[in-house]
């Protein structure tokens, strides 16, 4: 048996038949004919001499020999794929996929992107709204914008302000808990999205920056930021958000921060790309939009006094 790989297009065809489990999907994936298919499979088989499925009456299932050669040519392909991709991006000016969380994207970036658009028509935008841990070499994805305290290492990483919260609320429930002694008996609004952060800024973090020993037992939990925010604007209750997911709701009236301490934590949104391609003229007009678009907002930051979660929490 010679150890000279076979032709591409027949693993192509067993690699589909494999995860398929069945000739006629593969075809159809593949956009042949099952007998074109069968006849690929067929000459692998007969160049490894060995069958690689059994026939079986109306399915396929893998051989010894099957089941040892579907993993590797499953990844075999997702390399080619991923490599293929890589080298479009490179030689691609016009086109820019930017990953963010589902609240970020619904709070901050959402709001304002009609103005990056007339600014870059140009650029054929896409989202993909998701906490899930890209891989940049591998996912098809330029810009990847994440929240957190992480170290980046190996790529290129932008920090911006760092992030703080502070209770918000609707007119009508400032008017009923006008202190934040009065917080104590309100309905508060539980944010778990950042529980990940250490120390903790949540709830009984707040209360001990404002010289308030009190830990809430009641309320709503949420585990998306802009679920809590917007049960906030609902009125259900008290949620203690933060700044980058409040400031359309108080700008626009329908939230208002009465107590002006706000609990700065160490986390902080990063503009994450590959090293280099922040070279890329979307990828460069984009951060720097991204970069001007937080700046214009930060006058908001002087309206607070800010704690650092370090003094409440000291080592």
């Amino acid at each position: 048996m010679s150890d000279y790989l076979p032709p591409l297009t027949a693993l192509r065809a067993f690699d589909a038949a494999a995860r398929h489990m069945s000739f006629a999907k593969a075809a159809e994936e593949l956009h042949v004919t099952p007998a074109a298919l069968s006849f690929q499979i067929k000459s692998l088989e007969e160049h490894l001499g060995r069958p690689l499925f059994r026939r079986l009456n109306r399915a396929v299932e893998l051989t010894e020999a099957g089941r040892a050669l579907a993993p590797g040519a499953s990844e075999g392909f997702a390399i080619l794929q991923s490599a293929w991709r890589a080298v479009r991006r490179q030689e691609d000016n016009n086109s820019l996929t930017v990953t963010a969380g589902p609240a970020l994207t619904a709070k901050w970036l959402a709001p304002r992107l009609y103005e990056f658009a007339r600014a870059h028509p140009e650029i054929d935008l896409k989202f993909s709204a998701t906490l899930r841990n890209m891989d940049l070499e591998r996912d098809d994805v330029d810009v990847a914008i994440r929240f957190g305290n992480a170290a980046d290492e190996g790529l290129y990483s932008v920090p911006v302000r760092k992030e703080w919260l502070t209770p918000v609320m609707t007119l009508e429930l400032a008017e009923q808990f006008p202190t934040p002694d009065s917080l104590q008996k309100a309905p508060l609004i539980h944010d778990e999205s950042i529980s990940f952060l250490t120390p903790p800024c949540d709830w009984p973090a707040w209360f001990r920056a404002v010289g308030i020993d009190f830990t809430p037992t009641h309320g709503a939990h949420f585990s998306n930021a802009d679920h809590a925010i917007d049960a906030a604007v609902a009125g259900v209750g008290v949620a203690l958000g933060r700044r980058a997911m409040i400031l359309k709701d108080l700008t626009e009236g329908r939230l208002v921060a009465p107590f002006k301490t706000a609990l700065e934590t160490k986390g902080r949104f990063r503009f994450l790309c590959l090293p280099g391609a922040e070279k890329k003229p979307q990828i460069a007009a984009f951060r720097d939009w991204f970069l001007t678009e937080i700046e214009k907002t930060a006058h908001i930051s002087d309206e607070f006094k800010i704690i650092p979660i370090e003094e409440v929490f000291p080592l």
